[in-house]
């Protein structure tokens, strides 16, 4: 099998920002991918990295004067590229962009970028926030423009927030994707992600160990498929994928109002959220005291059951897929409640070491009415996503084929 940028030519662009230095490690990936590299540089990423640290890792030179004696050289290149990314993205950039403005190598090779262009913004939270650049990032956008982040942490100028440069993995990601086949281009799909809290008081909650990375990398995986993807998410601290429709919820109660309201315009249905199977049956407007608790007991009650709501409810066509998080007996377990719940798929893991809550590796056992379809071994939630997807996007089109025969007749 060969690798996901065989082929491909990128042209990676890097703008003056601390950044810069990240971009190393994302020129080391994409031909570690396949991809033949050119880097472009701007006057001010000289200064970070030094054009020579790149063409090392390119293979070819890096440039950064618009006159040279090669030629027309934003016109040569350009005009072979399969895909422009430029990161790290800073505000200039992005507004030369937006504006049409070309005054040095970067800004004139992508006015003459036909290709797919894809921006990693990295700026001081505060210039993110500022009400120029937004209108500048939706102009891009509207343009066709893809963005991958910024993330949300801590910044080289001491300050926290939205704003630093995506990790060069998930750039890497982002670019490998610009090439996969959009097998679900046109298809809606409803992911939910994360826990739910269910508020004893103003300061306590009953909850659980998801962080939502599961349900996120469905909703990337998806979204990089060509779907129209909507994510309900639970308290995470994790930064939805740009493109997706997100709603932020809290308590089970408000998951399941969204997810009902979203389900009657979806085609597919996968519900990787940690739900909240109980909730204080009163809450306190005010902290409980630990004082005269000796006999204090928690009175608890059932929150909506989602998965059971949407088995009752599906339309014929639809893909209802759901999670089973289990300690032991995973398969009897996975299969009891996809029979219960009225679901097509479900996805059950282990609680352990290196799957579950908190890891970054997973391994699913994907059930269907017939039984085990897949164990997908231990891998990336990222690649399980994938699998996961592989396995629903078969169902929902053998559906599909199904329904369309029942109308020809």
């Amino acid at each position: 099998m060969g690798l996901p940028l065989d082929g491909k030519e990128i042209i990676v662009g890097i703008t003056g920002g601390i950044a810069a230095y990240k971009s190393c490690e994302l020129v080391r990936g994409l031909r570690e991918n396949g991809a033949s590299v050119s880097v472009v540089m701007t006057d001010a990423a000289c200064r970070f990295v030094s054009p020579l640290t790149f063409s090392a890792l390119s293979g070819r030179e890096a440039r950064a004067e618009l006159f040279e004696p090669h030629g027309i050289t934003h016109i040569d290149i350009t005009a072979r590229a399969d895909a422009f990314i430029v990161a790290p993205a800073t505000a200039n950039i992005i507004g030369k962009a937006a504006n049409g403005i070309a005054d040095d190598l970067l800004s004139t090779m992508l006015m003459a970028a036909k290709c797919p262009v894809l921006f990693a913004p990295a700026m001081n939270c505060r210039m993110f926030d500022n009400p120029a650049l937004q209108a500048n990032l939706k102009i891009l956008r509207d343009r066709g423009v893809l963005f991958v982040g910024p993330s949300v942490g801590p910044m080289a100028c001491n300050e926290f927030g939205l704003g630093r440069m995506s990790e060069p993995a998930d750039i890497l990601r982002a670019a490998v994707s610009l090439f996969k086949e959009k097998t679900l281009s046109g298809v809606r799909v409803l992911v939910s992600a994360g826990p739910t809290f269910e508020d004893l008081d103003p300061v306590r909650f009953i909850g659980n160990r998801s962080t939502g990375r599961m349900g996120f990398a469905v909703a990337k995986e998806a979204l990089s498929r060509g779907a129209e993807v909507t994510l309900i998410c639970g308290p995470a601290a994790l930064v939805p994928p740009p493109g997706v429709k997100a709603i932020a919820v809290r308590s089970a109660r408000e998951m399941a109002k969204a997810a009902l309201e979203a389900f009657s315009n979806a085609d597919m249905a996968i519900m990787a959220a940690a739900v909240s199977d109980f909730a204080p049956a009163e809450y306190s407007a005010s902290k409980i005291k630990k004082e005269g608790l000796q006999n204090y007991s928690l009175k608890l009650i059932k929150t909506p059951d989602i998965l059971s709501a949407f088995g009752k409810d599906k339309k014929k066509g639809q893909v209802v897929v759901g999670f089973a998080a289990e300690t032991d007996d995973a398969g009897p377990n996975a299969l009891k409640k996809l029979k219960e719940k009225n679901a097509d798929i479900i996805a059950a893991n282990i609680i352990g070491e290196n799957t579950g809550f908190g890891c970054l590796t997973n391994r699913l056992y994907i059930y269907d009415r017939k039984g085990l379809v897949m164990d997908t071994g231990l891998v990336s939630k990222d690649e399980a996503a994938g699998r996961l997807l592989d396995v629903a996007a078969g169902l929902l089109q053998l559906k599909e084929i199904k329904s369309k025969g029942r109308s020809a007749k």
